[in-house]
């Protein structure tokens, strides 16, 4: 290998924060890269793992709106209802991925063709959506009915396999559903939150009999590299793609996947 083990879990940990909100697949890029780079993490749990850096990032980020939701949830019913509505988005993906974590973690994870083809299939959906004339009904992620909010979550299910991605399937599930590109992304973000934060949990719990002291310090250069570099396209992306739309990162989507089947 070229690079270092901590040089490759730093480089691994600048892609994971640079691609976990962008609808890309953070996953699939992820093991695509650490394949590439000859980069084997115990039981594949460094390419959760450092997804936790990604999800402190939005927190701090997001810190002002969080303290707002939490602070005043007891006496206010919208923060009540956002939390309602982000809770039963996350429902459906975490009960599905604790059903199937090991073919995803076995069989997925293992299988480039298909994180290329899901990359492919991805970008041309993204394509195709950001072309569609959508009404936009709802306009703030905080007042999504719970029924969009539910159907949103039942999208997300299909970024367990890795190549789909998980803000990409969220997204465009709530543009189709007349949620505004902003809000879109916004939402994402907020489910990002349990979603990820649950799927970091337990995939450290089922592997922790696995994980030595040299797992862990390497975990811990991702999680900081994506911390700063999620940080930094957070503060971004909403004011991206509500000038430029999805477009970009779905011929991105296409460039890539086309390249692995390629390579591989």
């Amino acid at each position: 290998m070229a690079l270092g083990e901590g040089a490759t879990a730093l480089l691994l940990g600048v892609i994971e924060g640079l691609t976990e909100f962008i609808p890309v697949s953070s996953t699939g890029h992820l093991l695509l890269a650490s394949e590439a780079l000859g980069f084997h993490s115990t039981g594949r749990v460094f390419e959760v793992a450092i997804q936790l850096g990604a999800v402190l990032a939005l927190v701090t980020v997001y810190a002002g709106r969080l303290a707002l939701v939490f602070g005043t949830a007891h006496r206010d019913p919208l923060q009540r209802r956002f939390m309602a509505s982000v809770l039963l988005a996350f429902l459906p993906a975490a009960a599905l991925g604790v059903a199937l974590h090991d073919v995803i973690k076995t069989v997925f994870f293992e299988t480039p063709a298909l994180i290329a083809w899901m990359l492919i299939l991805g970008g041309l959906v993204l394509l195709a959506v950001d072309r569609l004339s959508l009404t936009v009904r709802h306009a703030e992620a905080d007042r999504l009915p719970l029924r969009t909010s539910l159907a949103i979550g039942l999208c997300q299910c299909a970024a367990l396999v890795p190549g789909v991605s998980r803000s990409g399937a969220t997204i465009v599930g709530a543009l189709l559903m007349g949620v505004s590109k902003r809000a879109a992304a916004e939402f994402s973000f907020f489910l990002s939150l349990p979603t990820m934060a649950g799927a970091v949990a337990y995939d450290l719990w089922q592997n922790r009999e696995l994980l030595g002291s040299g797992d862990l310090g390497l975990i811990a250069i991702g999680l900081a590299a994506a911390f700063v570099t999620a940080a930094l396209v957070v503060r971004t992306l909403l004011g991206f793609v509500s000038r430029h739309g999805y477009g970009l990162f779905g011929w991105w989507r296409i460039l890539l996947g086309a390249i692995v089947l390629w390579t591989f």
